[in-house]
């Protein structure tokens, strides 16, 4: 495989710092609320929500509402395309580290 295409292996809704930073967090933490993605990534609430939609748009994402402390509150959690694409992710970071064992 060339190194075009190892890099462009995943689309730019995945590939895209702030959107892997939250795939990441749902991997991590199993689901999360709006206000935790603020929380851990800052940004105003128009960029976080710009961000999650293109993520649940894309399919990657699930959301579900649920009351919390009396008010509605949206929890979101990886879909399984989005939990089999972020496993390939960290495959292909694995097999980069172990190509580059050895090299200064």
């Amino acid at each position: 495989m060339s190194h075009g295409e190892l890099y462009t292996q995943f689309d730019a809704v995945f590939f895209e710092k702030t959107r892997l930073s939250m795939l990441t967090l749902l991997n991590q933490e199993g689901s999360a609320s709006f206000n935790r993605f603020k929380q851990i990534l800052g940004g105003t609430d128009g960029s976080v929500y710009t961000h999650i939609k293109k993520l649940v748009d894309a399919g990657y994402v699930k959301q579900r509402r649920q009351i919390a402390a009396g008010r509605i509150e949206t929890i979101y959690s990886l879909s399984n395309a989005g939990r089999r694409l972020f496993r390939r992710y960290l495959e292909f970071m694995e097999g980069i580290l172990k190509n580059n064992t050895g090299r200064d």
